[in-house]
């Protein structure tokens, strides 16, 4: 292969925290590490044309940046499959706009999947701005878990805290049933075998589909050596339409997998 990363980041009119993610990942990331980072834009629309210029501005800067324009929005995991038959590398990056770098998070992820053939996907330690560990690893999807999530935690604390794997030792790695895609590294022939995320789902739960066909042949790893930043939204918990898609992709994922209901 011709190089050792590639990087995917679907865009979705978030130009400026592309920017910051930019900015951090070329700052943290050395030169010599042979990477090429995808910016699949769903949502270069009329109105978003001047954000959109400045934008095409900023990313001549970065040699090792490529754009994609969509022309509609297909949605996340689609939006990432765009890059599948680009792909060269041996290792792919899916990463969200606004994941922010502090150090050289890419180059300890690698080495230690080169050392850990066994291990097929990585997330590395996530925390929010202020260096608090995010909730992003889970166990196993069930009915009961997405209600607590979306209606109740406060209720039902300690079974969110359970489902979070708060329990667990974060000091070593661990398998990981289900980490949100935010941040994953994944073995570029492993994603082509899989061919990515199922385009099935529009938004959401595409992650935690993901990440049980990988642990059905392979591994996910959580790796605490790396470090980034998630400056979290939560979208889907505020807008009635991001909420519709996540329950759509919810009763997908079910019919697809089955109903597990605790």
């Amino acid at each position: 292969m011709s190089e050792k990363l590639s990087v995917c980041i679907v865009a979705y009119h978030n130009y400026d925290d592309i920017e910051h993610a930019l900015e951090t990942m070329e700052k943290y990331t050395p030169a010599e590490l042979n990477k090429t980072v995808y910016i699949v834009d769903n949502g270069n629309t009329p109105e978003w044309k001047k954000q959109n210029k400045d934008f095409l501005k900023f990313i001549e800067r970065y040699t090792d940046v490529e754009y994609i324009d969509t022309h509609k929005n297909l949605g996340f995991g689609k939006g990432h499959n765009t890059v599948l038959r680009l792909l060269e590398s041996e290792y792919h990056c899916i990463m969200n706009p606004d994941i922010l770098f502090k150090e050289d998070a890419f180059t300890k992820i690698i080495t230690y999947m080169d050392n850990n053939q066994e291990v097929g996907m990585v997330i590395p330690n996530i925390t929010d701005a202020k260096g608090n560990r995010q909730k992003v690893y889970r166990l196993e999807l069930t009915v009961f878990d997405m209600f607590i999530r979306m209606f109740a935690r406060k209720i039902f604390s300690k079974r969110f805290a359970k489902h979070t794997m708060q329990d667990a030792d974060y000091s070593k790695p661990f398998q990981v049933p289900f980490g949100q895609g935010s941040f994953l590294v994944i073995r570029t022939d492993l994603f082509k075998k899989l061919k990515g995320f199922d385009d099935n789902f529009f938004m959401y739960v595409e992650d935690a589909d993901l990440c049980k066909r990988v642990n059905r042949i392979s591994k996910l790893m959580y790796y605490p050596g790396a470090t980034v930043i998630h400056m979290w939204e939560q979208g889907s918990h505020k807008n009635k339409t991001l909420f519709k898609y996540h329950v759509n992709s919810m009763r997908y994922y079910f019919h697809k997998w089955g109903y597990k209901w605790f």
